[in-house]
């Protein structure tokens, strides 16, 4: 009888047990359940905060970048032959060339014309074309103007040789017979393209670009002298030599380390440009130069920034004293001031003053233009006065926003 019970027992104790043994695991499974459904709800809900935070990033950024507005652009540009015998620079000035931002080159020739002049008819473009094939806009990263940028030299100094055989000699190509091929010919390059954030600086050369900041010059760009030692090191690497005859030049030859053309002297000299992005600082930035070694053979960039700056004040005091002749007016080279857009290699230009009745903000506008291109004239004429033998191209932007109304 024992063993019958025991026997109807044990059954039922191990039924039992798988029982509580199934509510455990049933309690477990669902505490499993429970805890993804958990864990899933904060995900979600991390994710909708997420792109909640990236609306509201991306809607902050489109008011600031309404609230920030380029301008229109506001310079001052001079070009003159100097003491040479020809002229072999080219300025270009472009407006908008992209929605916002403002296009300024400076680009002096060596051996011709007409690699500088190439440069200042299609740098621009070139320039245009990578950034909106890259989708690329203000702000996207110095990393990416940097790419543009290369892109566009390189597509410049690949055109540069080819475009001797491809168009009629310019007016001012001294090329020995005009010979469709001139490998002997090449030019700097200094870019600055102006967007309502930043400034992005792209050198080739010994042409340079200095930003005014709160009374400070800044270089944003480092002349390419063949005797600099990162220069002379890469140039010996490749199997040139730099040699000393009236200053250090590329084989005796050339004076600078990096140009556009040149194919006789590659893989040497090469094209590629040092980029610089830099942010724009409201209240701070004043102004910024770029010029040919013409002037900064002879005027240092504090002198420069100093000119400019004093230049910019004088006009302001002069404001109400319109009657005085202006301290520049004799002047006779190429030279422009207020908003335009053009390419010149020439010595003339037209001289764009203000006429006509206008509002007061028109008339201070126009003042700084004025003062934009007074101080790029009396750059000019101070390195003709310490006796620059070189060509002389200074274009002086305002980089101060105008108030909105």
């Amino acid at each position: 009888m024992a063993e019958i019970c025991s026997e109807v027992v044990a059954p039922a104790v191990a039924e039992g047990k798988q029982g509580a043994e199934c509510d455990a695991g049933g309690r477990a499974a669902r505490r499993r359940r429970m805890e993804i459904r958990r864990l899933r709800l904060a995900a979600e809900r991390g994710a909708d905060e997420e792109a909640s935070r990236k609306r509201r990033k991306l809607e902050c950024r489109r008011e600031e970048e309404e609230d920030v507005e380029t301008g229109p652009a506001r310079y001052g540009v001079t070009s003159v032959c100097g003491r040479r015998r020809d002229m072999e620079d080219a300025v270009s000035i472009r407006p908008e060339f992209l929605p916002g931002h403002h296009f300024f080159g400076v680009f002096d020739g060596h051996g011709c014309s007409h690699v500088a002049t190439s440069c200042g008819e299609m740098m621009h473009e070139i320039v245009a074309d990578e950034a909106l094939s890259t989708g690329l806009l203000d702000g996207d990263g110095e990393e990416r103007w940097k790419g543009v940028m290369e892109r566009s030299f390189a597509r410049m100094d690949a055109k540069a040789v080819g475009s001797r055989g491809s168009s009629d000699p310019a007016p001012t190509c001294r090329c020995e017979l005009q010979l469709p091929k001139c490998d002997h010919v090449g030019s700097t390059a200094v870019v600055a393209v102006v967007g309502p954030r930043h400034l992005v600086v792209s050198n080739c050369g010994d042409s340079r670009a200095v930003l005014c900041r709160g009374g400070a010059a800044i270089p944003l760009s480092s002349d390419h002298k063949p005797d600099r030692p990162d220069e002379l090191e890469r140039i010996q690497a490749a199997g040139g030599r730099v040699i000393f005859w009236d200053g250090a030049r590329v084989f005796g030859v050339l004076a600078m380390s990096r140009a556009i053309g040149d194919s006789y002297l590659k893989p040497f000299v090469i094209s590629d440009p040092e980029v610089r992005v830099v942010e724009r600082k409201d209240g701070e930035d004043e102004f910024l130069i770029l010029a040919s070694d013409g002037l900064w053979d002879v005027v240092s960039n504090e002198v420069a920034c100093n000119v400019v700056r004093s230049c910019v004040r004088g006009n302001a005091k002069r404001r109400d004293d319109r009657g005085r002749s202006s301290p520049t007016s004799n002047l006779s080279p190429r030279q422009s001031s207020g908003s335009g857009s053009g390419s010149s290699s020439g010595d003339e230009a037209p001289n764009d003053d203000c006429g006509g009745a206008g509002s007061e903000s028109d008339e201070e506008s126009c003042e700084v233009d004025k003062a934009c291109g007074e101080a790029a004239i009396l750059l000019t004429k101070l390195a003709l006065a310490r006796q620059t033998s070189d060509n002389v191209s200074v274009v002086v932007v305002n980089l101060r926003r105008r108030p909105r109304p």
